[in-house]
């Protein structure tokens, strides 16, 4: 069985939706939700649903021995960031090279970079007035928001829409969408279940 482990940085909507949509997944489930935060709330969602969740401060995270140990700890096969505000080490991609997914609240290349997360992606698409927006699910790689893309998925944008609709309706594109993505990418690339 292929393992999961969801990296987290907030509310953890995303997390919740993922641990249950791999809830009795034959072939894959969640077995790790890691957060850089200890009052990210997708610890408590991780905690209600059994899965271990640790909390692993931002600067444990230079620390290549002690992650991955944590990560052989629970058999992780795959990573998903799922609003996780760090930036991944070289050495965590190199572990897991095509075996790490990410989520973005926007049409890449367009509102990607450092600092270009959740409201603050959300603001500049409405400033520029975007005709339309969406999510791109991607490889993680060296550089913020330019790995390969695997999937891209669009909601067309109104005169009346204000950040906060936009982020509504890029919420329901990643509830809709995040899971089947992470299904298939698994499916095609994780050693384990070549």
């Amino acid at each position: 069985m292929t393992q999961i482990a969801i990296f987290v940085s907030g509310s953890g909507t995303n997390c919740e939706n993922i641990i249950r949509f791999f809830s009795g997944h034959p072939e894959i489930g969640v077995s790790l939700v890691v957060s850089n935060r200890a009052d990210a709330y997708a610890l408590v969602r991780a905690e209600r649903l059994s899965v271990p969740a640790v909390v692993v401060p931002k600067n444990d995270f230079s620390n290549e021995e002690k992650i991955l140990a944590l990560l052989r700890k629970y058999k992780v096969d795959f990573i998903v960031l799922a609003g996780f505000l760090l930036k991944i080490p070289p050495y965590l991609i190199e572990a897991y090279p095509r075996r790490m997914l990410n989520l973005h609240p926007a049409l890449l290349p367009k509102y990607g970079g450092k600092g270009m997360y959740g409201h603050h992606v959300h603001e500049a698409v409405w400033a520029a007035r975007e005709p339309e927006t969406g999510i791109t699910i991607h490889w993680v790689t060296a550089e913020y928001d330019r790995g390969p893309i695997l999937a891209q998925f669009r909601t067309q944008l109104l005169p009346s829409d204000t950040p906060e609709k936009i982020a509504a309706r890029i919420h329901e594109l990643e509830q809709q969408h995040f899971p089947q993505v992470i299904e298939a990418a698994i499916s095609s690339s994780c050693p384990c279940c070549a």
